[in-house]
């Protein structure tokens, strides 16, 4: 009786395991809903072990996972979202195979993909006799269309890139024609090793290039070997290089910079693309044959300028057929209109002529920058065209340093920054017009805790000093006195209320104006005639100079055309009255037969302004070290153009005569 119980017992148990493991058995909706999960997660690995026999028999994992993942890649697949309604009804416990409906959206480089496919399940048993539900898959579940021979092509339509262009239309960089220069190889049979080394010569072309393009593949003795791309207008360069027997020339799209090498700063230049380019902007259609902007405006606006690549994902059958995926059309770029005025840049750049230094001219009520000039310079053309390493080096090895653009740097401004340390006292009530200070001689110290260290003046005049006397003399004792009486809190405010240590919001990237450390008495001394650690770009000093021109308030610079005008930067730094008479002293400065801009006096055309010089390289005291100089000035009377100039090295005279010239030029 007990062995029947125990017969009855483990018949029941067995039957419940069974019975169990039926349960447990995977139903293939739910294991398509698995294989979405993962195949969103793009875990390609993982959905390789969902695939049928008969489907792993036609690919192999390794292949199956680096197909999806080249493919996505390649697109830049993004949001993939593929969507699973479970049926209502169970599938039926009898059946082998079964189909489930699914969609698929994907956003690609070209635009969104979606389509609609069918997953085919079926059923298999394993070597333990237990069946499983798998997914019957082939290439048209990457995209239904998708034959295993079929090919994946992503041809692109490049943009027109946009210009940039100055205040009147006029072109500062836009798409024109370069020359090509070239060689046929079998127009120069018997002469190939003279034809070589003549070219190589001209152009500045090591005979191993020019070997090597000839020697490509592809070369017939009928075929133009381009050889190195020149401008256009370079005739004198066309003319030696036409001389040579298989030379050829010819007509070939470029990026073309008109001003050259008079608005290289400010323009900047393209240059082809490299690999660290590509992978910084990965996903914007980029490709190892394109140009992008490598200095200046056209990198700063390199994504309006250039547009948006056109592209197509297209499926190219074996029978030569194609269908397209998806596509997005080409946005050629736009064009960037500047407040730059051609003419006027010309004129500053050519004034300067080749001297190291910079300037910039603004309309001080508008605040357009009408000029940006860094001198010397470079020829943009050349380097878009592609300079070669002997001129690359001779760019690099110029003691001139043409490369560094100037006129985003900052310099120590030196005694062009005592009308700014005068509206701070002023505003401070720390100065007025009427107190004078009896400084006898050159040299001052404060006491003996000075040590060796003095103040200097450039001259005594042998009375009194007040502040209208201090900035016609330009004096640097006067200015130390005031200024540590003011205390260096209140000049230190006093100066981040005209923008020092604080980032120009600026078209185009300026280094900011700096305090640096103030931490004794002999540095607050020195910094407020513009010594000590500070330093200022030019664009930033011309701008504090528009208090004059806007009743006390700093005017906001800027470069684009649709940029507000007149737009308050830093407001009421000084009263209208002191305004007025601060602005009559800077007009003695030019106007005074003492002043130290007498040499900018133009008859019938009043300027106002200040001049600087600033100590660069140190020299022992009381011996002159190197110094810049500077010179800002303005018509007061019609405030339409205010020019900050500097020259290195070089002396104060030179910067006021260079200014004085280009307001003639103005004049006329």
């Amino acid at each position: 009786m007990k062995k029947i119980i125990m017969i009855s017992l483990c018949l029941i148990l067995s039957s419940l395991l069974v019975a169990c493991n039926k349960e447990k058995e995977p139903k293939p909706e739910d294991r398509f809903a698995d294989y979405i999960k993962l195949w969103n997660e793009q875990k390609f690995d993982k959905m390789y072990e969902f695939l049928s026999t008969e489907s792993k028999e036609n690919i192999k994992k390794e292949d199956f996972v680096d197909r999806y993942k080249k493919i996505y890649g390649d697109l830049d697949i993004k949001n993939l979202k593929i969507q699973f309604k479970k049926p209502e009804e169970e599938t039926d416990k009898e059946a082998t195979e079964v189909q489930f409906p699914f969609d698929v959206k994907m956003e690609s480089l070209a635009g969104e993909i979606a389509f609609n496919h069918e997953a085919k399940f079926v059923k298999e048993e394993k070597e333990d006799k237990k069946t499983e539900w798998l997914l019957n898959w082939d290439t048209s579940f990457i995209f239904p269309e998708l034959g295993e021979g079929d090919k994946i092509a992503v041809p692109m339509t490049s943009p027109k890139r946009g210009s940039i262009l100055d205040r009147n239309g006029i072109a500062l960089a836009e798409n024109g024609t370069a020359r090509q220069i070239g060689l046929v190889p079998k127009d120069m049979e018997g002469q190939e090793d003279k034809s070589v080394k003549q070219v190589s010569e001209i152009l500045g072309v090591s005979t191993e290039q020019i070997e090597k393009a000839l020697g490509q593949s592809w070369v017939q003795p009928d075929s133009f070997v381009p050889i190195k791309t020149i401008p256009k207008d370079n005739m004198e360069l066309r003319e030696k290089v036409g001389q040579v027997p298989g030379v050829i020339g010819m007509d070939v799209e470029a990026r073309v910079y008109p001003l050259g090498e008079r608005a290289a700063h400010l323009t900047g230049n393209i240059a082809p693309v490299t690999a660290e380019d590509l992978e910084e902007n990965k996903g914007k259609g980029y490709s190892a044959s394109d140009m992008i902007g490598r200095r200046g405006l056209e990198k700063v606006f390199e994504d309006r300028l250039r547009g948006e690549p056109g592209v197509k994902i297209v499926i190219q059958k074996e029978d030569g057929s194609e269908v397209v995926l998806a596509e997005k059309e080409v946005k050629d770029g736009e064009d960037v209109h500047l407040t730059i005025d051609s003419a006027l840049q010309v004129t500053i750049f050519d004034q300067l002529a080749g001297k190291q230094g910079t300037a910039t001219a603004i309309n001080p009520v508008t605040g357009e920058t009408l000029a940006l000039v860094s001198s010397p310079s470079y020829d943009p053309n050349m380097l878009a065209l592609g300079a070669t390493n002997e001129e690359w080096n001779a760019l690099e090895e110029n003691p001139a340093k043409p490369m560094l653009n100037r006129f985003n740097s900052t310099f120590a401004p030196g005694s062009v920054l005592k009308p700014i340390t005068a509206a701070i006292g002023l505003k401070e009530g720390t100065l007025n017009w009427d107190t004078t200070l009896p400084i006898k001689g050159l040299n001052w110290q404060k006491d003996a805790s000075w040590g060796k260290y003095k103040v200097t003046r450039v001259s005594d005049p042998g009375v009194p000093i007040d502040l209208e006397k201090a900035l016609i003399y330009s004096d640097n004792i006067y200015f130390a006195q005031t200024t540590l009486e003011m205390g260096k809190d209140k000049f230190i405010a006093g100066l981040k209320n005209f923008g020092f240590d604080e980032d120009m919001t600026f078209a185009y990237p300026m280094h900011t104006s700096s305090i640096g450390t103030i931490d004794s008495d002999i540095a607050l001394a020195d910094s407020s005639y513009g010594q000590g650690q500070i330093e200022m770009n030019v664009l930033h000093l011309a701008s504090t100079f528009t208090i004059f021109t806007n009743n006390g308030n700093m005017i906001k610079p800027i470069l684009l055309t649709d940029e507000k005008q007149g737009e308050v930067w830093k407001e009421n730094l000084l009263s209208q009255e002191e305004v007025n008479h601060l602005g009559a002293a800077l007009r003695k400065v030019v106007e005074d037969p003492h002043g130290t801009a007498r040499g900018a006096r133009i008859d019938g055309y009043p300027l106002a302004g200040k001049t600087g010089t600033a100590e660069f390289a140190k020299a022992e005291q009381g011996k002159k070290g190197k110094e810049n100089s500077w010179f800002v000035a303005y018509n007061p009377d019609h405030p339409d153009t205010l020019i900050a100039l500097m020259l290195e090295a070089d002396g104060t005279g030179n910067a006021v005569e260079k200014v004085k010239n280009i307001f003639t030029e103005i004049k006329k």
